[in-house]
């Protein structure tokens, strides 16, 4: 049976849509926000400006698309390994791997003409992680019900603890943290706090 032409469209769209978020992401990366052009996205992915006007009102959407992207396909997933450093430290990893959007983020939220758009720094974080698990909150949880940590010291001060770390290096340093760090944030800063005595 073939496939009607309305699908067909809607496919092509959507095949268009992703092949230009990822095209403005690639140009992020290698331009910065502040470099970042309708027409150096369009020229890049053979279309044309108009076509990239039709779906995104200008740039600083565009960015956000293309992080939300870049978030979506890769998502922060610690399976239950029964040792809650184990996935403390699987997560550390994971959200390590995300530092170059992490660090994009950053600068876009540096930039004037960005914050015109979007002017609420927390406001963007929640349209960021919305439908995301907090998977560091979970893993907490998890071992607090193995009994591994006292569930009565998570306070949300020490659930957000780690990613709060990570978050303010690669604000600082503009790149993931070294491994030995993140074992240090785990074993001297975190399990102290909350370990069952």
């Amino acid at each position: 049976m073939p496939i009607p032409t309305s699908s067909k469209k809607r496919r092509r769209d959507a095949e268009l849509e992703n092949a230009i978020i990822e095209v403005a992401w690639a140009e992020l990366l290698k331009r910065g926000y502040a470099g970042l052009t309708m027409e150096s996205v369009a020229a890049a992915a053979a279309t044309s400006r108009p076509v990239l006007a039709r779906r995104w009102n200008g740039k600083a959407t565009l960015a956000v698309a293309a992080v939300s992207h870049q978030l979506a396909i890769k998502p922060i997933n610690v399976p239950d390994r029964g040792n809650v450093r184990t996935e403390l430290l699987d997560y550390l990893d994971q959200v390590s791997d995300l530092a170059p959007i992490i660090n994009m983020i950053f600068s876009m939220l540096s930039d004037t003409s960005f914050r015109e758009s979007y002017p609420s720094a927390p406001e963007l974080r929640r349209m960021f992680i919305a439908g995301r698990a907090d998977s560091l909150k979970l893993i907490l949880h998890r071992a607090a019900k193995r009994e591994e940590i006292d569930a009565e010291k998570l306070i949300p001060a020490i659930e957000s603890l780690l990613g709060d770390l990570i978050g303010h290096y690669i604000l600082i340093n503009g790149k993931a943290p070294p491994k030995a760090l993140r074992v240090t944030w785990v074993d001297a800063l975190l399990l102290p706090l909350v370990l069952t005595r």
